[in-house]
């Protein structure tokens, strides 16, 4: 054998010792369980129902006055979602967008209030219709709901621009109705609500009194489906930290108590218990900080999780199964052990109010939508919105609108380009008078208000959300 080609005689050139970083590329993700979902969902749409409803809601000319107003207030309502998606401002930071939506209102004439319920990007409008005093807390009173933050990185990849400018819409097609014929009797309140994204806005407002005199709370989503009842799940925010004791990590690791050890065997205990949890609960996290220096016995790791679940009270079990985690793996490591929950307000569960829904489904199919039910969607692939917290303290509906294909996901570039399409203008005009119709609906139907309000309590009633946890 030549000397050349002695294995022995000469160190192999690896990707280590070049300091070239092999297979640097991550796999690409099979879409084969997307692709069977988006198969079955097809098959479960097909052969879905028509949403009906029981009640009358509002008079056929109110609703005309209605559908000719959203329609006329179209331009300018897509010129504020693109203004809004090129702001692309972060939770509690979108000044301009708020400030355009109230230049729009002011266009219309509606004074809007700036800075709200301790949020200095919250917005407030007002419109009180019919024989309902100025004053009055009796009237029906329905908020229509905005959101306008975007997200690091994408932007409005989850299309919160078209939630602004379809519940701007909303309110002013009540507005410019209004003007034409007189709405039955109530209030119609249009809050603009920051931060949904992480910082839970809603929760704040909630807390400084947001929705202590509302009867109803509506909003839209945009989606890959038209869907009355979505499921989005509750969320907490959970971070751990380990305190060791330093050590040279060579000279004297005895003497050390290592707090990454306690980080690392957490997150790996965590992975374990995911075979068990109940279906749909859902727990990731990272690890913040895990030390400085590989020689020294690290002192201090913190890791944070975000904990899922769909129902509160489960919710509540898997918070406390994570903390028994915390505790053992402290004591198995000689470390101290801190539990933060909640750093931001947490986010419950959406309830859905069926009602109020199936008034929205009968307007959607009005303008050529296909609305279906969770019953017909993949309900497992869910996300959380604060809008949870509004939906347990009083009657309200998330309805998702499609702008996009079923596989596009939202948190991304290519969500956010479509928020911006025709499709998410002709969602816009879908809204916009969605939403007017579903509350002049409330106000008009005493009927269904007392629905709207026994399927609410059967469901739960009215949860202390605060202290939901304690």
């Amino acid at each position: 054998m030549s000397e050349a080609a002695d294995p022995t005689s000469a160190p192999r050139a690896t990707g280590a010792t070049r300091g070239i970083r092999v297979g640097a590329s991550p796999t690409t993700p099979s879409t084969t369980y997307l692709d069977l979902v988006a198969a079955e969902t097809a098959i479960a749409a097909a052969a879905a129902p028509r949403i009906t409803s029981s009640h009358d809601g509002a008079s056929i000319e109110d609703a005309s006055a209605i559908r000719v107003a959203a329609d006329s207030l179209q331009p300018e309502l897509v010129e504020l979602s693109h203004r809004i998606f090129e702001y692309a401002e972060e939770g509690f930071e979108e000044t301009q967008s708020v400030a355009d939506i109230a230049e729009l209102l002011a266009e219309h004439g509606i004074s809007a209030q700036l800075g709200a319920f301790g949020l200095d990007t919250a917005l407030v409008a007002e419109l009180v219709v019919g024989e309902a005093k100025p004053d009055s807390r009796d009237a029906p009173t329905v908020a229509i709901l905005a959101e306008y933050d975007a997200l690091p990185g994408v932007g409005h990849g989850c299309g919160h621009n078209i939630i602004a400018a379809s519940a701007v819409g909303a309110f002013l097609s009540l507005v410019e109705a209004s003007r034409r014929r007189e709405l039955p009797a109530g209030r119609i309140v249009l809050y603009g609500t920051p931060a949904e994204e992480g910082g839970n806005g809603k929760e704040i407002m909630a807390r400084a009194g947001a929705f202590d005199d509302i009867d109803a709370a509506i909003m839209i989503h945009p989606f890959g489906y038209d869907v009355t009842d979505q499921p989005f799940i509750g969320r907490r925010i959970l971070r751990v930290r380990y305190y060791g004791v330093p050590a040279h990590a060579s000279a004297s690791p005895f003497q050390g108590r290592n707090a990454l050890d306690a980080a690392n065997l957490n997150y790996q205990a965590t992975g374990l218990i995911r075979q068990h949890l109940y279906p749909g609960d859902r727990i990731h996290g990272v690890i913040l900080d895990g030390g400085q220096r590989p020689n020294v016995v690290p002192e201090f790791a913190e890791l944070e999780y975000y904990v899922r679940s769909n129902a509160a009270e489960t919710l509540k079990e898997l918070s406390l199964r994570l903390e028994d985690i915390a505790n053992g793996i402290a004591l198995a490591t000689g470390t101290g052990v801190e539990v933060e929950w909640d750093p931001q307000p947490f986010t419950m569960p959406l309830r859905y109010n069926t009602p109020l829904s199936e008034r929205w489904a009968v307007h959607q199919e009005a303008r050529g939508r296909r609305v279906l039910t969770k019953a017909s969607v993949p309900s497992h692939l869910a996300a959380s919105t604060d809008f949870g917290n509004v939906s347990v303290r009083v009657p309200g509906i998330h309805p998702v609108i499609a702008i996009s294909p079923p596989d596009v996901s939202l948190h991304t570039r290519e969500f956010a380009e479509y928020a911006t399409s025709d499709a998410a203008s002709t969602a816009i005009a879908d809204a916009s008078a969605g939403l007017a119709l579903v509350a002049a609906d409330f106000l008009a139907d005493s009927n269904l208000r007392a629905a709207a309000r026994a399927d609410f309590d059967a469901a739960g009633g009215a949860l202390d959300v605060e202290g939901f946890f304690s």
